[in-house]
């Protein structure tokens, strides 16, 4: 048990990575507030899951307000903060000169905008205490995905943000780091679809190049969590600003 007593927030939580970190914090003892736009459901975590406890909460990462209120519902359930785990992304299609205002919006403000608003809701927990934060990028925020202009851009800002918060931060007792996954995910899964047939078999293929381990993407539950639990714990305790790729070798980062 890794995370016996720590008080935690996981934003995103109702489905793909987020929801499997939320299963895997839960087994390893932890107290967590489960955030997301969408409704909570209960039947995600069961008591059967692990010894750690769970309470769901509403909130808008692209809306300061809704970020301020949840944070502070969070802080009054929980006692205070020591990890933040911030999931939610979008990944909307289209060829880099057909992208609209709508579409670079929508995907900013949850991408990066999203990043910063919980970031910061949780510095202002941990200031006092420290704490460690782990947020999502992308290979894709290096090695830019066909007709995903939008989403690599995104990507990219979310590893300078968390590299530039975590120099910032880090006097604080405060660990910033950022997940780089590839695995199938709902959201991966929307991204296949909203692709004509000869783009996807062009980027199914490109991907089993490109994953020396197995030449498919990840699991969610077996891949992921794993590792968000090792950043969440003390025994990351020397690591900051750090971009963790979990690829299978997809994309492999200096």
């Amino acid at each position: 048990m890794q995370l016996i007593g720590k008080r935690i927030v996981v934003v995103g939580a109702s489905r793909g990575i987020g929801a499997a970190v939320l299963r895997a914090f839960v087994r390893e003892g932890a107290r967590v507030v489960a955030m997301d736009v969408a409704a909570a459901d209960d039947e995600q975590v069961t008591p059967s899951s692990g010894p750690g406890e769970v309470h769901f909460v509403r909130c808008d990462v692209t809306d300061r307000e809704s970020v301020t209120t949840a944070f502070a519902t969070a802080g009054e359930e929980l006692g205070g903060l020591d990890v933040l785990v911030h999931t939610p992304g979008v990944d909307l299609i289209a060829a880099a000169h057909e992208i609209d205002d709508e579409l670079w919006d929508r995907t900013m403000n949850v991408n990066v905008r999203g990043t910063m608003l919980t970031n910061q809701a949780a510095y202002h927990a941990m200031r006092g205490t420290g704490g460690a934060i782990v947020n999502f990028g992308s290979d894709s925020g290096i090695h830019p995905s066909l007709r995903s202009a939008a989403y690599s851009t995104s990507k990219a800002a979310v590893h300078n943000w968390t590299r530039a918060v975590a120099m910032e931060w880090g006097p604080l007792g405060i660990r910033v780091n950022a997940v780089l996954p590839v695995v199938w995910t709902p959201l991966a899964r929307e991204r296949l679809a909203q692709m004509s047939d000869a783009d996807r078999t062009e980027y199914l293929e490109s991907v089993r190049r490109r994953i020396p381990l197995g030449g498919e993407p990840g699991d969610a539950d077996l891949d992921i969590a794993p590792v968000v639990v090792f950043l969440a714990s003390d025994s990351a305790r020397y690591m900051t600003g750090q971009l963790v790729p979990v690829n299978g070798g997809y994309g492999m980062v200096r």
